[in-house]
């Protein structure tokens, strides 16, 4: 059985006459008659009822030909997967991203792919860092962006970027008066912070240990609250309800009419944006196409690191 075969007797079905399958495969009909009885011969069964001037499928014929059909469309896709692999930038790549990113780099990320890549699909996958971890195992994405830390088997990375904390408060929060904020002052206050899962949150509990509610002395008035996403504390900040710290990148101009946003005392603290990808993924060229989009992104406040090929 050969995919040459395969071909002619789809072909015949889709013709229901030998001599139009011929032409459209661009042989003489001797030569696809013997081919599609050799075929029939090796399989043991009647794929074609043959009469004057039409040729009807038998029942296990029409079975056999769907699946012919199924062979060629796989044997297709090798070899676009063939042509992907000669060209890393052409076909889908399947992005995963954090949200504590996705919202405030992919809209200067998304247009450098489309100038870099053109011919590159972006497919997005927002999730927590353990999720995209999995799935970045599994093979279910191709390339996560991520904040360290971030330590997995057979997994590679590239440092992308530093970016700073600031602190956010409400309209009128007595801390307006001061230029900088100490992290330990956080420790008197109210402090919106994402739900546990979330490695943002777990950054600013790195940041000040004390808002850890089992740490605080006794009679301390701090107590910490949870939210769902940034722009919910953002809000909630907004409303008199706390403070909160928020990265750098999630500010944009419309804050200063809700919020008074201030930065960390030295030693500021930051998160380290990294590129993960699998040690064996072929497509480097994709990863590095991402990685030169990444610096290429207007992004305010961020320290953008040595540019270097990515590398597993």
């Amino acid at each position: 059985m050969t995919l040459t075969e395969l071909r002619y007797i789809v072909a015949v079905a889709r013709e229901r006459h030998f001599g139009r399958a011929a032409n459209s495969c661009f042989v003489s009909q001797p030569t696809l008659s013997v081919a599609v009885k050799k075929l029939e011969d090796e399989l043991g069964i009647t794929l074609f009822e043959r009469a004057a001037g039409e040729v009807t499928l038998t029942p296990i014929g029409d079975r056999v030909v769907e699946q012919a059909q199924r062979v060629l469309e796989e044997v297709q896709v090798i070899k676009q997967l063939a042509e992907q692999g000669k060209d890393p930038l052409a076909g889908p790549l399947k992005l995963g991203i954090i949200y504590t990113i996705s919202p405030y780099l992919l809209p200067h990320l998304i247009p450098q792919m489309r100038e870099i890549a053109p011919q590159m699909q972006i497919l997005l996958e927002e999730n927590y860092t353990g999720r995209l971890a999995e799935m970045l195992k599994q093979g279910e994405i191709d390339l996560a962006i991520l904040a360290e830390p971030f330590h997995e088997p057979g997994i590679a990375t590239r440092a992308i970027y530093d970016e700073p904390f600031v602190v956010a408060t409400p309209k009128g929060h007595a801390w307006e008066k001061f230029e900088q904020i100490d992290s330990a002052q956080l420790a008197d206050e109210n402090v919106l912070l994402l739900s546990p899962g979330n490695c943002f949150r777990d950054h600013v509990l790195q940041t000040c240990p004390d808002l850890n509610r089992e740490s605080l002395p006794a009679g301390s008035l701090q107590r910490t609250l949870q939210g769902s996403s940034l722009t919910t504390i953002r809000h909630m900040v907004a409303g008199g309800i706390g403070v909160t710290v928020l990265p750098v990148t999630s500010i944009s101009a419309g804050d200063s009419s809700l919020l008074t946003i201030r930065p960390f005392a030295a030693p500021v603290p930051t998160r380290r944006v990294v590129l993960a990808w699998r040690r064996n993924f072929p497509r480097l060229g994709a990863v590095e196409a991402v990685q030169e989009a990444i610096l290429n992104s207007d992004l305010p406040g961020v320290q953008f690191l040595e540019e270097e090929p990515a590398a597993a």
